[in-house]
């Protein structure tokens, strides 16, 4: 095998979507597996569509998964640029002259009414709508003439007649189409800029691309992209067609669903850890052998196989994605989980009264429980809320006939307690099971629901110690 080489090519549109961070991360994992290069590049043709940042947006969020290119705009090869499609006008134009210098493709002079008339004519004969070649039988006097009166024209590539096109896919194996099926498309439109299929095309030639995975929608692109290579003697990459994501309801993956946030950016400002992300993307539509789901960035390279991907869909699993980021959370030190939590408190709710030796405890308490730095903000309420209400199992907690008693003994004991630490709350919390002879969930459900509104929680000696003495004491006395 020569050394592979992959390529990402995004159109700086938007943001970085799920679905294009997935496109990436098995392009990344398949070449550094077999030691090759990811190239990151521009589609960026699509002007009128293109949004300031969207380019910056696309690496900055990459970088965050910790993916970073061995080349793009900012790290070019010499050999291989310009890495954005714009800045290639001349290079595509070239190929453009040699293709109609050959008679493979010509100049179309037809107008957009002419063309949506003849559209509207072949669908009326229950016809797939396809160009009828009218320009390509104009003479070189014709063409020069309409090009002296300044009429604007496409260029079309002529499509063989009667040719297959067939492929083996890294993952559907072979396909073929028919060229019948085709039609003369668009390769350079009336205001110069190539097409998405013919500019991508040059793109993986002159970058050198071995190997394209990208999703299921382009594999009808991958015909006429066929066809250019063919008609340049061009060798094409290997092509690998990556399976649709679904919802839970098993629909494809929409912007426009709102049951799941489709962008990395948004599970970076969730306070998400990157590493756990990866992780997750790496799953959609891959499987290791064994049973184990969680594997480093490092341990990905070393056993992805392209053989393993899937065939079927890939559905988008929220409790997943938590479960996978809880396991990272988990092993992560405090001392970075605190910096990434701090934060979502800092702007949830005023901290101006509470040390940061509090906060950091605070933290420190749902550290194994938190999926996400974010989540700290909810599962932390009960800190920072006055109301104090009772579900219907907590009322069902109270109404025990032990509760008033562990109540008044625990505060008895409690009261007695210079110095506030978790250690002594502790002390008290023997104390009070030895006063009065209830233990287990009697007493400690008792407890809790009586201190927090809550049947279950952190350690709560901890809790206790950061509610603070008068707060926990009012709570027992009500």
């Amino acid at each position: 095998m020569n050394k592979v080489r992959v390529r990402y090519a995004p159109s700086p549109t938007g943001h970085l979507h799920i679905g294009g961070a997935r496109t990436a991360l098995f392009n990344y994992l398949f070449a550094k597996h077999y030691d090759g290069d990811f190239i990151f590049r521009l589609e960026d043709t699509d002007i009128e569509r293109n949004i300031e940042g969207g380019e910056a947006s696309q690496l900055e969020n990459l970088a965050w998964l910790g993916i970073v290119p061995d080349e793009s705009p900012f790290h070019p090869n010499p050999e291989c640029g310009p890495y954005r499609q714009m800045e290639a006008l001349d290079i595509y134009k070239g190929y453009v002259d040699e293709l109609i210098e050959k008679g493979l493709a010509y100049k179309c002079f037809c107008t957009a009414e002419e063309l949506a008339e003849e559209k509207e004519r072949q669908e009326k004969l229950g016809v797939a709508p396809m160009y009828n070649r009218k320009c390509s039988h104009l003479t070189a006097e014709e063409v020069a003439e309409k090009e002296a009166a300044g009429l604007p024209y496409t260029v079309r590539v002529k499509v063989p007649e009667g040719k297959t096109y067939t492929f083996k896919d890294m993952i559907r194996g072979e396909v073929s189409f028919e060229s019948k099926d085709i039609g003369d498309w668009v390769i350079v439109k009336s205001n110069g800029i190539p097409t998405y299929n013919f500019a991508v095309t040059i793109d993986d030639h002159r970058m050198g691309i071995t190997h394209v995975f990208r999703g299921e929608e382009h594999l009808s692109n991958t015909p006429k992209q066929l066809m250019i290579f063919e008609m340049l003697g061009l060798t094409p990459p290997t092509y690998g067609h990556m399976t649709l994501i679904v919802n839970e309801n098993h629909k494809k993956l929409s912007k426009r669903d709102e049951s799941i946030m489709q962008f990395v950016s948004q599970y970076k400002d969730e306070g998400y850890i990157p590493e756990a992300m990866f992780n997750f993307l790496s799953l959609l539509g891959w499987s290791p052998e064994g049973e184990e789901e969680i594997f480093s960035k490092e341990e990905l390279i070393k056993i992805f196989d392209e053989k393993r991907l899937s065939k079927s869909p890939s559905m988008f699993d929220k409790n997943k994605l938590i479960w996978i980021n809880n396991r990272y959370m988990k092993a992560l030190p405090l001392e970075e989980v605190i910096p990434l939590a701090k934060p979502f408190l800092e702007e949830a709710y005023d901290l101006s009264n509470y040390s940061d030796e509090w906060v950091n405890k605070l933290i420190a308490l749902y550290h194994d429980q938190m999926s996400y730095g974010k989540e700290i903000v909810e599962i932390s309420s009960l800190f920072f809320k006055d109301d104090y209400t009772l579900d219907e199992d907590g009322k069902e907690v109270m109404s025990w006939e032990t509760t008033p008693i562990v109540k008044a003994e625990f505060a008895n004991q409690l009261k007695e307690v210079e110095e506030w630490t978790a250690e002594n709350i502790k002390a008290a919390l023997k104390a009070t099971q030895k006063a009065t002879g209830i233990k287990g969930k009697p007493l400690f459900m008792g407890l809790r629901v009586s201190v927090t509104a809550q049947e279950h929680g952190p350690d709560l000696t901890q809790t206790i110690e950061l509610l603070g003495k008068d707060y926990v004491l009012d709570r027992l006395s009500k």
